[in-house]
């Protein structure tokens, strides 16, 4: 069987991400590159948005950009900017065809169904696939998104809503996130943060018709796309093993708080590019070590007291949106990072700290 002197396994957004990487910075001229995907064909099947807090090479793949935001409770709008850091919208459709048109130019670089068609014992291999233990304590960002398109004008395209809360909670927490691709066409997405125990949450058709047609009022309308998933809101599992490198969210590159993914994979890959040459001796990346301790005394409050959660988001954002976004990108500084911890329920966090 022939042998490659890099393996992806994975052909998501964080082994394609990495193969780009490698690709147009030449790393790969003198060589081989194995990436072991088991689908058939790429299409749109994902929408990746954030804040846009460093560069990355996908600015081509972008849906739209907004720079004001809003976030609700019942009974309360937060009308929001983000001018400095906009909110992007990556459409997966775009980015698989950007990056798989660049690849089919190296010859040195071949796709396979499965690992077994290959020799992999002198390979160094690059990791996406997470190995997740079931465990029903384990919290779960699940989410699904329709894009719909309205027969008149309806969406305020300028302004997308990242939370809105005014909506069924069932002892977790749920919101409705709006992205309005123009005056008729949007993506409406229901998201809850829970173990997942509760079948009923999954009931994701009738949320969104529901929201909607009574929330939103929209009667005439017509879905044109529709995604799900979930996200751990925990570690998957990682043993350090000689020649693997765990990347994506098996690489802890997931904000827990948050689910962002995205520009953490950008930044991996480009490490990983920059080191390359040496890769078995570099140093792991990983998140900083801050925001892993900040995570999980948040996801500790979220699990014990969920009901307060719309609350604290919709009052962390209050006062200063930039620092925020800036603390959940992993850009934030010592004097930001207290800005947001002082804003929170002392007490309550206090107790999840010792818990």
């Amino acid at each position: 069987m022939k042998e490659f002197d890099y393996i992806i396994i994975g052909g998501g957004c964080a082994g394609l991400s990495l193969a780009y990487e490698l690709e147009v910075h030449e790393k790969l001229k003198d060589k081989t590159l194995a990436i072991i995907e088991p689908r058939q064909q790429y299409k749109k099947d994902k929408t990746w948005s954030f804040w846009k807090v460093v560069p990355h090479n996908f600015d081509d793949c972008v849906k739209k950009n907004w720079k004001n935001f809003t976030i609700n409770i019942p009974g309360k709008t937060n009308h929001l900017e983000c001018k400095d850091y906009p909110y992007q919208s990556i459409d997966s459709g775009l980015f698989y065809e950007k990056i798989n048109y660049k690849l089919k130019e190296n010859k040195n670089i071949s796709f396979f169904k499965d690992i077994a068609e290959i020799n992999t014992k002198n390979s160094f291999i690059f990791n996406s696939v997470p190995e997740i233990k079931k465990n029903h304590l384990n919290l779960w960002q699940h989410f699904c998104g329709v894009e719909i398109e309205t027969k008149n004008n309806f969406f305020d395209e300028e302004i997308f809503n990242l939370m809105d809360f005014d909506c069924e909670q069932r002892e977790s927490v749920h919101f409705f996130y709006t992205l309005p691709y123009s005056k008729n066409k949007a993506l409406i997405e229901t998201t809850w943060l829970s173990r997942m125990n509760d079948n009923s949450q999954k009931d994701y058709d009738n949320q969104i018709k529901e929201y909607i047609e009574k929330h939103l009022k929209i009667k005439n309308y017509e879905i044109t796309y529709k995604e799900e998933g979930a996200i751990p809101l925990f570690y998957p599992l990682y043993e350090k093993e000689e020649n693997k490198i765990n990347i994506g969210t098996a690489g802890g590159m997931t904000r827990l708080s948050t689910g962002y993914t995205f520009l953490n994979i950008q930044e991996h890959s480009k490490y990983i590019r920059e080191n390359i040459e040496n890769i078995s001796n570099s140093l792991k990346f990983e998140i900083n070590k801050k925001y892993q301790f900040l995570d999980d005394i948040f996801l500790r409050v979220l699990n014990e007291n969920p009901e307060m959660m719309p609350d604290i988001f919709f009052k962390m954002f209050k006062s200063s949106p930039k620092t925020v976004i800036k603390f959940l990108s992993n850009k934030s500084n010592f004097l930001e990072d207290l800005s947001i911890i002082f804003k929170m329920p002392k007490w309550t966090f206090v107790k999840a700290l010792f818990r």
